[in-house]
């Protein structure tokens, strides 16, 4: 490649600007968190780390203060749902009735 190739080609080359995406920013309604807790159930339902981060996507979505107020549990809660976390299930089902979400059975 000569130089005048090389500038050309370094000419083209385009910088793509990259913003963090953020869950939460888009869970607005009990309908959208609903759909997306049930997303991550349906499409990984061994996913155990998985589906607690997403529970904690929808608390911050909600608001981590209200929902740890709500579920009686620390603020420190968030931890437990993140991505390396490992929540308790009873965690999980005070934060899933802080939520305002259910869990149900049905047959596999």
């Amino acid at each position: 490649m000569t130089k005048a190739t090389s500038k050309a080609v370094v000419s083209r080359t385009k910088v793509t600007n990259t913003v963090a995406y953020d869950v939460a920013e888009q869970l607005r309604t009990p309908e959208e968190m609903v759909a997306y807790l049930d997303a991550w159930l349906e499409e990984a339902p061994e996913d155990a780390t998985g589906i607690a981060r997403a529970l904690g996507d929808i608390a911050r979505a909600k608001g981590m203060t209200r929902v740890a107020r709500d579920a009686g549990l620390s603020r420190e809660f968030d931890k437990a749902l993140g991505e390396n976390g490992n929540p308790t299930f009873a965690t999980v089902l005070k934060v899933a009735r802080a939520l305002g979400v259910r869990f149900h059975a049905q047959v596999a």
